[in-house]
């Protein structure tokens, strides 16, 4: 079973709906294919994918893997140390801020809620980068501010490494979803994937979650 997905869902959200699938199903082999790109999914190969939910196209089936959550801003104390705390949105002009390089190639605008109006903010600073953990990482070296997805700074902020900024100002996302085509058949090893996450994924709480999970028979399906 061949998955893609960005980078930064790896770490907090696949390995430990991998390891307990591998357990679960251990006659199914999977593939994970990290890379922040769009892909086409039938084209090349792959049987799902996970993304954020704006990203998925509309003819997808998609499964909700986390609720809705904030992109924050985030600094280290070392560097709240060397520069003025940011207050007010406009204050980012005066910060090195960690940018985000798009698989097509764009730079990506950090987007803010200012009251009831949508913001998007070309900022600047010393590095370019093309995923979420890497600007994460130089956040906690204090090598400027990054805007990134809630949970993957959740950690760092709890054990002080890093601040959260503007969180009045903060956007939400849809959440994280796994996406697959709904025109052709659901092979049963990803059936039986789709199910597990369904049933291991902390959002939504209900009757999916607290229902005993049957396991598919996947040599005879």
């Amino acid at each position: 079973m061949r998955l893609s997905v960005p980078r930064t869902v790896v770490p907090i959200l696949l390995e430990p709906l991998i390891a307990s699938f591998s357990q679960a199903y251990p006659e199914v082999e999977v593939e994970i294919a990290a890379s922040e790109g769009l892909v086409d999914l039938a084209a090349e190969g792959f049987d799902a994918g996970i993304r954020l939910g704006q990203f998925i196209a509309a003819d997808m089936v998609a499964v909700r893997l986390t609720p809705p959550f904030p992109f924050v801003v985030v600094g280290s104390p070392d560097y709240l140390r060397r520069r003025k705390r940011p207050e007010r949105i406009d204050d980012l002009r005066e910060h090195a801020c960690l940018r985000l390089r798009r698989s097509n190639g764009s730079i990506a605008p950090w987007p803010f809620i200012d009251g009831n109006k949508a913001v998007e903010v070309i900022v600047s600073g010393p590095l370019v980068a093309h995923d979420y953990p890497t600007l994460l990482g130089a956040a906690i070296e204090g090598v400027g501010l990054a805007q990134v997805p809630g949970p993957l700074a959740k950690a760092p902020v709890a054990d002080s490494r890093l601040q959260e900024l503007l969180t009045p100002f903060a956007v939400t996302t849809p959440g994280v979803f796994l996406y697959h085509p709904g025109k052709r058949q659901v092979l049963p090893k990803l059936r039986a994937f789709i199910e597990h996450v369904k049933y291991r994924s902390d959002y939504p709480r209900g009757r999916t979650t607290a229902r005993k999970l049957r396991k598919i028979d996947i040599a005879n399906s």
